[in-house]
């Protein structure tokens, strides 16, 4: 037990710390040598569905200087799927705080304390899963991608080759929007329950 709960803690520490680094490079200082953000970055993605009010384009490291459309086109898909993963976090993290479990996880915690607690044969459930997705969508099979992200790979729709351009574009925003927010809301999660004060801001 005593080795489980040192395993939890340093699961922690180690995610506190990542995250501590990726906000910490995402305000690094830009090399004198980069072209400043508000002449070139604006110029050439200020039209993209990512670039929205109030901000606009914001790089405060100045990357998007160093990268050409495709390598931009990367990384708004790494943005969207990171929004997407994290707001089934949130809901997953909520969810399972409210006491909602699967059958025969009754007994398993929420938050942090799940990890260790979780039995062998789901977390291996957990992990094949994700392979599956990665591999399954990692090509946006038969190449009938509208945009980096758009997984439907020729077989899901619910209609949306039916909408108009400006419909599309409105719901890819919303969807941006909502997946930078759940990253920001999945973070200050991880941290408040690490600290052990999410009561303080869950009901």
């Amino acid at each position: 037990r005593v080795f489980q709960n040192n395993n939890n803690n340093n699961m922690m520490k180690l995610a506190l710390f990542l995250s501590a680094i990726a906000g910490a490079a995402a305000f690094a200082p830009a090399s004198q040598s980069a072209v400043p953000t508000a002449l070139s970055a604006k110029s050439d993605y200020g039209d993209d569905i990512g670039a929205q009010a109030p901000l606009g384009i914001w790089d405060p490291s100045s990357k998007l200087d160093l990268v050409d459309r495709t390598e931009f086109d990367r990384l708004r898909g790494v943005e969207l799927k990171h929004g997407r993963i994290s707001m089934l976090g949130v809901v997953g993290y909520l969810t399972t705080y409210a006491g909602v479990r699967l059958p025969g996880l009754e007994d398993v915690p929420a938050g942090w304390a799940a990890w260790g607690a979780l039995p062998q044969e789901v977390a291996g459930q957990f992990v094949a899963t994700l392979i599956f997705m990665e591999i399954a969508n990692r090509d946006q099979t038969g190449g009938k991608a509208e945009f980096e992200g758009d997984f439907r790979n020729g077989f899901i729709d619910f209609g949306w080759d039916k909408q108009s351009d400006a419909w599309k574009l409105k719901k890819r925003r919303i969807e941006l929007n909502n997946g930078r927010a759940a990253q920001m809301g999945i973070l200050g999660l991880m941290f408040h329950d690490a600290l052990g004060n999410v009561s303080d801001i869950l009901p």
